[in-house]
């Protein structure tokens, strides 16, 4: 099954309830937290997802691109995130971080960036509930997607599968009708995707058109059970 994540860094920042219930049909609402020292961007912090939690009812899917996520990713689970992504280049300590994150009652994640390999973190992979294979390089949206990133996508999928794991997929990235069939062809099972939804006349149509391409397009017997 394919999950679709809207993301809220292509919405309105001045309408982010309204935007939020523009796309309820999808699966998770994923917001972007950046700090303007990981990546050269800044865009929400606590206050804001708190609010959004009590906007919305699709469960909140927390990207955070940000330093030192071991001190903050739990104050997002506190404040309703129900999945937080910390980056494994700006973890001091994943697997505790990890471990803290699901204690607190959300799904644990971890993101790579595009030059980030996944093979060193092969045997932490049982400490998540999600992997995050960046597709561009985080800190803006709206950017190309990176076909090198494909085979990344590949490897991460055999890995999964060699340790009999049900951890979800996820890719972000210039995901968009033109690429997603790739992504879910290489193994991804969840997809980020911002213009291609908000930029859409019926952004909640957009959802449903993606999830229907992304499951036409997963191999038998790979993505996991949602």
């Amino acid at each position: 099954m394919a999950l679709i994540n809207p993301s809220i860094l292509s919405a309105d920042f001045a309408r982010l309830a309204e935007e939020a219930k523009a796309v309820e049909g999808a699966d998770w609402l994923h917001v972007d937290v950046m700090d303007n020292h990981f990546v050269p961007n800044l865009t929400l912090g606590v206050p804001v997802v708190e609010s959004l939690r009590k906007a919305t009812d699709t469960p909140l899917d927390l990207h955070l691109m940000i330093e030192d996520p071991d001190r903050w990713a739990p104050q997002y689970v506190e404040a309703g995130a129900g999945s937080v992504t910390f980056h494994a280049e700006a973890a001091a300590a994943p697997v505790r971080l990890a471990r803290e994150i699901r204690a607190k009652g959300a799904r644990a994640s971890m993101a790579l960036k595009p030059a980030t390999p996944i093979e060193p973190y092969e045997d932490l992979l049982p400490e998540l509930d999600m992997l995050l294979i960046m597709t561009v390089e985080p800190g803006f949206g709206g950017q190309a997607f990176l076909d090198i990133m494909l085979p990344k996508i590949r490897r991460t999928r055999e890995l999964i599968s060699k340790h009999g794991l049900q951890l979800w997929l996820q890719v972000d990235g210039g995901v968009s009708e033109a690429t997603i069939e790739r992504c879910a062809e290489a193994g991804a099972d969840v997809f980020v995707a911002g213009s291609a939804v908000y930029g859409a006349d019926d952004p909640a149509k957009a959802v449903r058109e993606l999830r229907a391409q992304a499951e036409a397009a997963t191999p038998a017997g790979w993505g996991c059970a949602h």
